[in-house]
């Protein structure tokens, strides 16, 4: 295919936005280029409402053929957990045909330079962001999260982390300039003087391995970091979440194509039932990096066997937040509500354990008990959740049976305080909604400690009773060196608390939030300001996004003549 969009066009539309990227990540201040709210699209190109759900509709029960070489099969088989079979098929692959045929694009692309690779991959994602209503059917759909949700998270939100990950592999890309005179005095000799060149040389083919959950938020920071430091980039989603990845790899192939470089630099890795190809791929030759996010089981494996590879993993932790004391009440009890609901709990980044001296707390209000700090919060979360049109808005549905038989078997680990109830959901009568559960656990007993030191993924939380604010600190810190944390909350208005709170988070190298009572909550980052994960403790190897993140995707080979 011929080009037809030139170096000159792309840099001239996508090079201002590169440049906000950069300034925002130097800033860390606020900044987005993709809108939030629904009611933004529908012009210059963009798809509104009606047309992104007709766009989702006609996907379904089609076959979506990608152009690849090597397809030996087609595969599909994704429900969704809303109840509807979505149908759609997808190219199944010869990686000994698919591999070969993906590298072949690579000199040209390490070639085009880091400006240029910016600007593809900004034209990328600006082409997902005109399908964002879409996409977002497609993100409800294979991973439950509510269409509000899957809307911003999985839109605007994850085109944010995407383009946040090109603005750092440009940065450290031109770190070291293209060209330099090397001149070196030798007395009364002529002096030495060479001509060197630096070039940014991609480790290889990457591999993308996708979650269920969040398959555009956690897929695109590792694709798009491996793509701008000129790598070809092979997405594995996982196989209840396909739809979301192979539309994102669709558009890829079709700028790369248009942009005159070889579309199978970003290819699909579909797989058919059972077949399990994360094992086989992540240990071929060609695959030199991979980027997983899921269990820390395959993590871990992931880390032990891909040798040949440089591995970025997000696993699981378990999230605690102490609550000590607090100003503001109320605003507490509210924000945690919403923290420990979005998504049905299914975040990497939800609450599990509040840490809550047996003594009780102190508040504005005057001193509540433990057991009055539970039941309040379990009140809250009622309140939040008793309209059940606003509660189906909040949680989604359980993304897969495995979270419900979880959340179903907590009951049995202690006292509840707050059970779960089932919500009819009535535009989608076969998802399955469920409220979350709280369980009152004891840190002192060691049957309790084997429940809420493990993680329970799912609208799950355990309201841990401690002897003290030091000893809540203590747990904390040994919490997070042993199981890791994605995030860490803290309500406390004691100066001593909060600074002990925040060594321990040094310490141990995690996330720390204090006392949120507003509209932001400890389960969400914003890219270009927060980071997401540490990449310091054992819930995660790697942080969204830093130049550690990318700096590792390319070498810098020098050539050097006499001048």
């Amino acid at each position: 295919m011929a080009a037809e969009l030139t170096a000159h066009q792309l840099i001239a539309q996508h090079r201002p936005t590169l440049d906000q990227a950069l300034e925002a990540i130097r800033t860390r201040a606020y900044w987005s280029p993709h809108p939030e709210h629904p009611k933004a699209y529908g012009e210059n190109g963009s798809l509104d409402a009606a047309a992104g759900k007709a766009a989702f509709d006609a996907l379904l029960g089609s076959r979506l053929d990608l152009g690849q070489p090597g397809t030996d099969d087609w595969v599909g088989g994704e429900t969704s957990p809303y109840g509807i079979e979505l149908g759609v098929t997808y190219p199944h692959a010869d990686v000994d045909t698919l591999l070969p045929a993906m590298r072949a694009g690579q000199r040209a692309w390490r070639d085009a330079g880091a400006e240029m690779r910016a600007v593809v991959c900004l034209e990328i994602l600006k082409r997902i962001s005109d399908r964002t209503h879409e996409f977002a059917h497609a993100v409800m759909h294979t991973s439950g999260q509510a269409f509000m949700m899957a809307f911003q998270a999985g839109g605007p939100h994850a085109q944010d982390r995407g383009l946040e990950a090109v603005a750092y592999a440009y940065v450290e890309q031109v770190r070291t300039p293209d060209n330099a005179e090397w001149t070196k005095p030798q007395g009364k000799r002529d002096p030495l003087a060479l001509t060197k060149r630096f070039t940014p040389v991609p480790r290889g083919v990457a591999l993308v391995i996708g979650c269920n959950t969040f398959p555009t938020w956690n897929g695109y920071p590792g694709l798009f970091a491996s793509l701008a430091t000129g790598n070809a980039v092979l997405v594995k989603p996982h196989p209840r979440a396909v739809l979301p990845l192979a539309l994102t790899v669709q558009v890829a192939r079709e700028v790369l194509a248009e942009a005159g470089f070889d579309p199978n630099l970003v290819a699909l890795a579909a797989e058919r039932a059972g077949e399990g190809i994360a094992k086989t791929l992540a240990t071929r030759p060609e695959i030199r990096i991979i980027d997983y996010t899921g269990s820390t089981g395959f993590g871990d494996w992931l880390e032990a066997n891909a040798r040949q590879a440089q591995v970025y993993t997000e696993k699981a932790g378990v999230n605690t937040v102490l609550v000590e004391s607090t100003d503001n009440y109320k605003g507490m009890l509210s924000n945690l509500a919403f923290s420990l609901s979005l998504y049905s709990g299914q975040m990497c980044t939800t609450p599990q354990n509040l840490l809550i001296p047996r003594d009780g707390i102190r508040t504005e209000e005057g001193p509540r008990s433990y057991d009055e700090v539970v039941a309040d919060l379990a009140r809250s979360v009622g309140g939040l959740l008793g309209d059940d049109a606003r509660a189906n808005g909040l949680l989604g549905a359980i993304v897969n049976p495995d979270v419900k038989a979880r959340l179903e078997a907590a009951a049995g680990l202690g006292e509840v305080a707050l059970a779960s109830r089932e919500i009819a959901n009535p535009e989608f009568p076969d998802a399955v909604v469920r409220t979350p559960v709280i369980v009152k656990l004891d840190g002192a007993k060691p049957d309790d400690q084997a429940a809420f030191m493990n993680e329970c993924f799912g609208p799950v939380s355990f309201a841990v009773a401690v002897d003290s604010a030091a000893d809540a600190v203590a747990l904390l810190r040994r919490t997070i060196s042993s199981k890791g944390a994605m995030t860490v909350g803290a309500y406390t208005t004691s100066e001593e608390v909060e600074e002990a709170v925040q060594e321990a988070c040094l310490e141990e190298c995690a996330q720390l939030s204090l006392n949120l009572t507003g509209g932001v909550y400890v389960n969400q980052t914003a890219a270009f300001s927060d980071f997401h994960g540490s990449g310091g403790n054992p819930a995660a190897n790697a942080a969204l996004c830093d130049g550690a993140f990318v700096a590792n995707r390319f070498r810098v080979v020098e050539i050097r003549k006499e001048a």
